[in-house]
């Protein structure tokens, strides 16, 4: 009698990763957008009426910070997260087309500062850190485009920077408290 040893291996697939920014970061990115996209349309907007329409903060700003520390992308990546973020803000922009070089910046910029800070010791502190400097980063530019548009660049700098640091406050504040709970949520290791 012969003894039949059919012995199996498993098989291993094995397939490039062609980065994060997969069907998963994209829902993220949709579902923070659309709590941004509220913020703009309520807190925002009343902001922007005080103002004379001169000043309206970015909420979505905080949600695309928060998709970029949750997923870790690349920095062209992080640039497409940036421009989506940017073609969201212009349903309600007063300034159309200039968000798309300032969040494509500022998404670049926190891709940048979420690689270098999460792997230390001030992993702890990076949503806040780099939601405040992203966020800055990106009402910098913001005032820089509308000024060289209309002009009146002490009154308007004057305007807009208590609102860039009040909002950039306001985001890192609100990264800091949501990025644990969302990467609990979505069982992602931090």
């Amino acid at each position: 009698m012969s003894e039949n040893t059919n012995t199996q291996q498993a098989r291993t697939v094995t397939s490039e990763d062609h980065g994060k920014l997969d069907v998963r970061a994209l829902v993220l990115l949709a579902v923070l957008l659309a709590a941004g996209f509220i913020l703009n349309f309520t807190v925002g907007k009343a902001i922007s009426s005080i103002s004379g329409g001169m000043i309206s903060p970015e909420f979505i700003i905080s949600a695309f910070c928060l998709t970029i520390l949750v997923i870790g992308p690349n920095v062209p990546q992080a640039l497409v997260i940036g421009l989506i973020s940017a073609a969201v803000i212009q349903i309600t922009t007063t300034s159309p087309f200039v968000d798309f070089a300032a969040e494509g910046v500022a998404a670049m910029l926190m891709a940048i500062i979420v690689s270098a800070g999460m792997r230390g010791g001030a992993k702890k502190v990076i949503p806040a850190i780099g939601t405040f400097v992203t966020t800055v980063v990106s009402g910098v530019i913001f005032m820089i485009i509308r000024i060289a548009m209309v002009g009146a660049a002490q009154e308007l700098a004057a305007a807009m920077l208590p609102v860039v640091f009040a909002t950039a406050i306001f985001n890192a504040i609100l990264v800091q408290a949501l990025y644990i709970p969302v990467c609990k949520a979505l069982k992602v290791n931090d």
